[in-house]
């Protein structure tokens, strides 16, 4: 397999691993107020978060920026408990005719939280190699098609629960976002870090 595939790979299993079920959750969290007639601008969203994702995960791997590894794997559930919370309280007008909506600005800011969290372990796999454009391109391609597949069964499922059985959109946006924000506040308890 090429360095190219495996960097691919790496970038799809990473988001794709239930193990690490937390990026999951983020991309569900993000989600969680549209359906399927709104695929663009989930597209936009979860690219948001790539871009986002990329630039801390290329200044870390690169030693341009330092963090604190605990710190940060408490402020990732943290992201997915506020995205939750922020769906909660929004109304539902702004989710159908917001053309800038805040979770694009939410999926970048936290996207950069996102992305010191995986670098550690990026750069272990780099070693001393100085350039790693082509692997942080072909991670980043694997993460957005993980994320892809992701937000296609999410808004299969919610076409199915809204469209054909006819639940409200507001019902399943707050049940997800429920859902979601529990989980990410078990995290934060498990992930604390003083």
């Amino acid at each position: 397999m090429s360095e190219f595939g495996i960097y691919f790979d790496l970038g799809m299993d990473h988001i794709l691993d239930i193990n690490g079920y937390d990026h999951i959750l983020f991309v569900i969290a993000l989600c969680a107020v549209y359906i399927l007639r709104d695929w663009k601008k989930v597209l936009i969203l979860i690219t948001a978060f790539t871009i986002g994702h990329s630039i801390t995960l290329a200044l870390a791997t690169l030693r341009i920026v330092n963090f604190n590894s605990e710190v940060i794997e408490f402020l990732i559930p943290v992201t997915i408990f506020l995205t939750a919370v922020f769906n909660i309280l929004k109304k539902e007008r702004t989710v159908e005719t917001s053309k800038i909506q805040t979770n694009y600005i939410l999926a970048l800011f936290f996207g950069l939280i996102h992305g010191l969290g995986f670098s550690n372990f990026l750069r272990s796999m780099l070693g001393k190699d100085s350039s790693i454009v082509s692997q942080l391109l072909a991670f980043n391609i694997g993460l957005e098609i993980g994320q892809i597949i992701i937000v296609a069964v999410f808004l299969l499922i919610s076409f199915i629960v809204v469209d054909i059985f006819g639940a409200k959109r507001r019902d399943w946006r707050l049940i997800i976002s429920s859902a979601v924000g529990g989980v990410a506040l078990m995290l934060m308890f498990e992930t604390k870090f003083w």
